[in-house]
């Protein structure tokens, strides 16, 4: 094999490489939106704007919980797409007047969000709008949430996130906060 031939080889290797990047730096939303999905919109925006919500936070806590998946069930009994425990939903249907639900309705798309945009917005009028402090609470409930901060365990800032007692919170805060960030990313300019 000859010099110019080897030359010629990794010059093409390099402008392969080049149109590769190019095509990845022009086309990095669509790609990102394969990783990052957001199904269900219409619902998710309609729901958030009802219960004065980010529809982004919606997106990203349901990309969190279950990945989208409105069949998803945690091995702890939540089910749907926002990961809402049966009796935790029985409580929501009471506060808004619909009474007892069956616990297989929340594998329903619209009753999953429904629900879970207004245990978020819930969560809001409790935490003082601190989304930190509500995501923490969708997490670990609001009685941890609140006996935490009552009992200095952990200040409630975002900086501290290292103070709540529960590992599985502490991850779930900051892949929320993350997936949301993304998401502003991707969707939010549309």
């Amino acid at each position: 094999m000859t010099i110019r031939s080897k030359k010629n080889r990794g010059f093409k290797r390099r402008l392969l490489l080049l149109v590769l990047l190019v095509l990845i730096w022009f086309s990095h939303k669509e790609i990102g939106k394969l990783w990052y999905p957001f199904k269900y919109q219409e619902l998710i925006y309609h729901y958030a704007e009802v219960n004065h919500l980010d529809p982004l936070l919606v997106a990203a806590v349901i990309k969190t919980e279950s990945n989208f998946n409105p069949r998803a069930t945690s091995p702890k009994g939540a089910r749907g797409l926002m990961q809402i425990m049966p009796d935790t939903a029985n409580w929501i249907s009471q506060q808004i007047g619909s009474g007892p639900l069956k616990s297989e309705n929340l594998l329903y798309p619209e009753t999953s969000i429904s629900l879970g945009t207004w245990y978020l917005s819930d969560l809001f009028s409790e935490f003082k709008n601190d989304p930190v402090l509500v995501i923490a609470a969708y997490n670990a409930g609001r009685g941890n949430v609140t006996h935490w901060l009552n009992e200095q365990h952990w200040t409630g800032e975002r900086k501290t996130i290292d103070q709540i007692p529960f590992m599985e919170t502490r991850q779930y805060i900051r892949r929320v906060l993350w997936n949301q960030k993304v998401y502003h990313y991707l969707y939010g300019m549309e």
